[in-house]
């Protein structure tokens, strides 16, 4: 199994010190995160994109490329890139661009997003917003694929032979398709063969299992073998301890601060109370046994080979605890025991700009560096 850390970048006051960080402060915890990330043997780092209080996270392609800049191994992912609201030439060419400065680092993870106040932002309806993302979905991959592109849509002016600059710098950025909540999203990824991302944050498994069988169908329909789908699901929150008590004691004011959000209500969470969610959904609150069980659990049932989890929310003193229990307690096991085709081979930057001397005159040093 593979591991993304990620951070939706929601900026709250602590729960238990009403500690308040400024803007300047959380983004710059992020980026610590993500160079701990790389250091402790995460295979990724992702952030979200959302568009109001108390996030901060609106433009994930400038936070991922300060990333990249501390980086050099982890890949970069965004969960998600609310596509159904964006232009796709911005988008075709702000990602490239990422793409050429982390060194080939970046994967797109798409979707429509889960917090309605971005449709008015950007001019378009709730009603809209599949139909939406995928026709921006469509003309992406073609601007990213094609040269002289000329197009007429929707949800943007026409196009006229137009070829997005910079070109991509990977032979193909890998695009997953974000799953939360209907089979629109399912739907798409099985019709073009690419891997699926299930949030898997907020209701009990057996809703999150539907859709990625129903994935797996229609991946069978498409003509794609689904024995080689490629799965990644969330994981809801992450708090561990020595002993259950002690992690449900500790994490409960932050359980409770979050749940009071408008965020949260919005999710509409199933679950009475911290203990229901442990005992019937995705949140990983326990001792290390508890927690390896639990996932795998979730593997048993869905089938994925990559786990992302967050430490949002919580002081950085508490992030570097669970960052290090999980990278020592729960990475090695879950490699050991899950196995996983996907990335087996990370891109240096560095090392191949210092190669770069030695190439003959004319010499192309870009080759595909990632395959599903």
């Amino acid at each position: 199994m593979k591991f993304v850390l990620f951070s939706l970048m929601a900026n709250l006051p602590n729960a238990i010190t009403g500690e308040a960080w400024s803007s300047q402060q959380k983004f710059q915890n992020v980026i610590k995160q993500a160079v701990l990330a790389e250091e402790l043997g995460f295979d990724a780092y992702g952030v979200g994109e959302r568009h109001g209080t108390p996030f901060l996270s609106s433009s994930p392609p400038l936070v991922l490329t300060a990333i990249a800049a501390r980086t050099e191994r982890i890949r970069l992912l965004t969960m998600v890139t609310v596509l159904s609201i964006l232009d796709p030439v911005r988008v075709a060419e702000d990602y490239a661009t990422l793409d050429h400065l982390s060194g080939g680092r970046l994967e797109l993870i798409i979707g429509k997003g889960n917090d309605p106040r971005h449709y008015p932002l950007f001019g378009i309806t709730e009603e809209e917003q599949w139909e939406s993302l995928a026709e921006r979905y469509r003309l992406l991959k073609r601007l990213w694929s094609e040269e002289e592109v000329t197009w007429k849509g929707n949800y943007r002016p026409p196009l006229y032979q137009v070829t997005t600059q910079p070109r991509p710098y990977q032979q193909q950025i890998p695009i997953w398709h974000g799953s939360a909540s209907s089979t629109l999203s399912t739907e798409l990824a099985a019709q073009y063969g690419e891997p699926l991302f299930s949030s898997n944050s907020f209701h009990p498994q057996a809703k999150y299992k539907g859709l990625i069988d129903h994935y797996r169908e229609r991946l069978a329909y498409y003509g794609h073998d689904p024995a080689q789908a490629v799965i990644g699901a969330g994981a809801g929150s992450l708090y561990l301890a020595d002993t259950d008590e002690e992690a449900i004691r500790r994490y409960r004011p932050y359980y409770d601060a979050y749940h009071s959000t408008t965020a949260a209500q919005h999710n509409q969470s199933p679950f009475t109370n911290l203990e229901d969610n442990i005992r019937n959904g995705p949140v990983l609150i326990g001792s290390a046994d508890s927690v390896l069980e639990k996932i795998r659990n979730y593997y048993t049932a869905f089938g994925h080979q990559v786990l992302s989890i967050s430490v949002d929310g919580l002081g950085e003193q508490e992030q570097l605890e669970q960052l290090h229990r999980f990278a020592e307690d729960i990475i090695p096991v879950l490699r050991r025991e899950i196995p996983s085709t996907i990335w087996q081979q990370m891109p240096n930057l560095h090392k191949e700009n210092r190669s770069l001397a030695a190439l003959p005159k004319g010499a192309s040093s870009i080759s595909p560096i990632f395959q599903l």
